[in-house]
């Protein structure tokens, strides 16, 4: 007898439709055999499904089982096709009928004793299904099912064992559709704006940052608040739309990082690595490809805190992502693209010591120790970091005496409105922030008047910009213009953005 039972793999953060194809032949002693391009934990699963329906009370008889996962060319990864092997098995033992297993879609691991253990992707599964006709219902572990379940189009049962799945599958007890629960409220105590001290244009850049989508770079002494800055970026973030928040709970969840249990991410990732990560780790790679650091910061924001401290081949393979938006790894077997479209918040020292150009401290380092320390941060790594900002020592009466600033909400509410214009800008292009502007849309929607071109080309020549430096000062010039809803962009817009290039020339050209 033959079954088939569909189940599913994740490629990136995609899903295809994988048939699991289950024949049974008399045999003098049981064995099972396991075909279809599987990896090391697809190979186990037999040992595994076979305890857990002894553990359940079904004993296989006399057979050998030959297990067909089609397509053959897809590999396949991972421990959650033990379920579908499972249902196979007693769909050609005769436990279960043929058309109980029709139009459904197993997903899980078995453990011994038969308990479901969640899996990686079911969220990218769901999505794959969401329009197949042919689809009844998606099984899944109960810990994955308020995942599964946020494509509202698929019916998903979350199942914790598995005879609670085989009643179910008889109709004895029917499961209820899974409900995707929402994320839990920020804590009262969250980052925010307002307990920060000073550094009022370092925060200004920051909104613009945020506004605009621009990538931002912060320079200066140890302690003046560039890592207290940077992890409030989120707060000041626009909320994620519903394509943004399930384009981003794919990820994490087939990247592993998803809590158990947790719905769609309602809020913007904020990444930040240790100096100390590989370059698989932060784009992605190794054998099984796995989305990377710049992945995981999706839709949010990617911190790097001492920036120079970075290995400099692990900082010039950000380029590529931070230019096209996502991330192409090529193995022998398989090429896969990860998106990428992260905001860069970057942190840096002046140098070792980390005190030159500071007004208070004196720094000990040579100009050949501080060329040699900023120099691991390239010319074409900087040019596609469009703000550039100073944030110098706090006084001794900004820090003795404290006023609160803006709160989070006000800047966000400005925030808002920046990208509700600029939504309405690219609304019918693949556009979605001005740091995405292609040059063609520069041409239409960042014209200037004789003021701000003069303004510009003096830039041009006394900072030595590059093609790419001046149209990232016309984005964050467009940017700005947003911020106070005006179509047009003003000499005094470009001057402003002008001005968050010069620490190119006061610091990396020393």
């Amino acid at each position: 007898m033959l079954s088939k039972v569909w189940s599913a793999a994740t490629l990136g953060i995609d899903a295809v439709r994988i048939v699991v194809e289950v024949d049974a032949r008399i045999a003098e002693q049981p064995g099972f055999t396991l075909v279809g391009l599987p990896d090391a934990a697809a190979r186990e699963a037999y040992p595994r499904v076979r305890s857990a329906l002894r553990h359940c009370g079904y004993w296989l008889p006399q057979r050998h089982f030959t297990v067909n996962l089609s397509p053959a060319d897809v590999k396949k990864e991972g421990s959650a096709f033990d379920l579908p092997i499972a249902i196979g098995i007693l769909v050609v033992a005769e436990f279960l009928p043929p058309e109980a297993v029709l139009g459904r879609v197993f997903v899980g691991e078995l453990s011994l004793d038969g308990a479901l253990v969640p899996v990686r992707g079911t969220l990218a599964i769901s999505a794959a299904f969401a329009r197949d006709p042919d689809l009844r219902e998606l099984i899944v572990p109960a810990g994955n099912a308020s995942e599964a379940a946020a494509v509202q189009s698929v019916r998903v049962a979350g199942v914790n064992h598995l005879p609670e799945l085989l009643r179910h599958l008889m109709g004895d007890n029917v499961v209820a559709p899974a409900v995707s629960t929402p994320a839990p409220e920020l804590p009262s105590e969250s980052p925010d704006y307002s307990d920060v001290r000073g550094q009022l244009q370092a925060k200004r850049a920051l909104e613009i940052a945020a506004a605009g989508g621009h990538n931002i770079l912060m320079i200066g002494p140890p302690g003046s608040g560039k890592t207290m800055l940077a992890r409030r970026l989120p707060s000041i973030l626009p909320h994620l739309t519903l394509e943004e928040s399930i384009t981003t709970t794919k990820i994490h969840s087939v990247a592993g990082t998803l809590p158990m249990g947790s719905g769609l991410i309602l809020r913007r990732p904020f990444r930040a690595p240790h100096h100390t990560i590989s370059t698989a780790g932060l784009v992605g790679g190794a054998s099984l490809p796995r989305p990377g650091e710049v992945s995981l910061a999706h839709h949010g924001v990617l911190f790097l805190d001492e920036l120079a401290e970075f290995r400099h081949s692990t900082l010039e393979v950000l380029r590529q992502p931070m230019e096209d938006g996502h991330v192409t790894i090529a193995r022998v077997q398989r090429t896969l693209t990860f998106p990428s479209r992260f905001t860069l918040a970057a942190a840096l020292n002046p140098c070792a010591c980390g005190y030159f150009n500071d007004s208070r401290r004196q720094c000990v380092c040579t100009p050949a120790q501080i060329a040699r320390y900023l120099g691991k941060i390239s010319g074409p790594l900087l040019d596609r970091i469009d703000l550039q900002v100073e944030v110098p020592a706090l006084a001794a009466e900004e820090i003795s005496t404290f006023t609160p600033g803006e709160s989070s909400a006000l800047i966000r509410d400005r925030v808002e409105a920046a990208r509700q214009i600029q939504r309405q800008r690219f609304a019918r292009s693949t556009i979605d922030c001005n740091a995405d502007m292609t040059s063609r849309a520069m041409r239409r929607h960042c014209e200037l008047d004789a003021a701000s071109r003069r303004i510009l080309d003096q830039a041009l020549t006394h900072l030595g910009l590059s093609v790419r430096a001046h149209d990232r000062v016309l984005k964050v010039a467009r940017t700005i213009a947003d911020l106070i809803a005006t179509e047009r962009i003003q000499s005094d817009h470009i001057a402003e953005a002008v001005n968050y290039r010069a620490l190119d020339r006061a610091y990396f050209r020393t």
